[in-house]
């Protein structure tokens, strides 16, 4: 019996402790923010010179690479911007790179040279440095954040990461994103979209015809919230139809994503 009672009072103890870090702030109590909607034309390109397409509502760019001054311009034309960065990963050539922790530092990201896994299971301690990353955006004028590798659970980071760390985790993103008065969107981390989409704002897909994941994504339509998506490998004619069906926003590009090659669905 008294081992009972002492499993129960460790249990909620748990509970607790981690309720004390993170916990769910009222909708009422955060700022403004944009609120994408199917059927907008989006264009990505995260490096080289930015190149400007007429049908492009919707610019999805690196954060750090861009100066507030471009975001300015593109405002100025009506466009909105997402400010994309990694938030699973610490790439070595930012300029914050030598602030993570190296014990949070796990393995290089296949195919990936200089990029590596972050152990997500320490919110705390990646905490300030991701506010950091969202407070530049804010500054910077991006209307919402990209904030790629938040499904490093799926992955071989050389940590334990289950799908309980990683949920918490992006909950963190999410809230703290809208903190500041951004919205956010949830990239390629299709298993958990069951459980977030009430949250994120939007969906950006990477490949998910070719991996055969995209209906995975439809909640986010069922929410009003757009599914941005990009396929590197299939021609238009093989996906664009299908993605038009379920109001999917998508695009034919290059990996490299430099912004000189670009065929919109629609």
């Amino acid at each position: 019996m008294r081992s009972a009672l002492r499993n129960s009072f460790l249990i909620l103890l748990a509970l607790f402790v981690s309720s004390c870090f993170w916990s769910r702030e009222p909708e009422e109590n955060t700022p403004e923010r944009w609120q994408p909607y199917p059927g907008l034309v989006w264009h990505i390109q995260l490096q080289g010179e930015l190149v400007k397409y007429d049908d492009a509502s919707v610019y999805d760019i690196d954060l750090f690479n861009t100066d507030d001054s471009m975001i300015k311009l593109l405002h100025s034309e009506g466009k909105r911007v997402i400010c994309y960065f990694s938030a699973g990963t610490v790439e070595d050539w930012r300029v914050d790179a030598a602030a993570f922790p190296a014990e949070l530092t796990g393995n290089t990201l296949s195919g990936w040279e200089g990029q590596r896994w972050l152990d997500v299971r320490h919110v705390e301690e990646l905490a300030p440095l991701m506010e950091a990353r969202l407070d530049l955006a804010a500054k910077k004028g991006c209307d919402a954040v990209d904030a790629d590798r938040v499904d490093g659970y799926r992955a071989d980071t050389g940590f334990e990461i289950s799908y309980d760390d990683q949920l918490r985790y992006n909950l963190f993103l999410a809230e703290a994103a809208h903190k500041r008065g951004l919205a956010v969107g949830l990239r390629n981390d299709f298993a958990q979209v069951a459980d977030l989409a009430d949250i994120f704002d939007f969906a950006v897909s990477e490949q998910c015809f070719e991996t055969n994941e995209c209906d995975l994504l439809y909640p986010f339509i069922q929410r009003s919230k757009p599914v941005f998506g990009v396929e590197y490998a299939f021609p238009a004619e093989v996906f664009c139809g299908a993605a038009n069906n379920v109001n999917y926003d998508f695009i034919l590009s290059d990996k490299e994503l430099d912004g000189t090659f670009r065929i919109p669905c629609r």
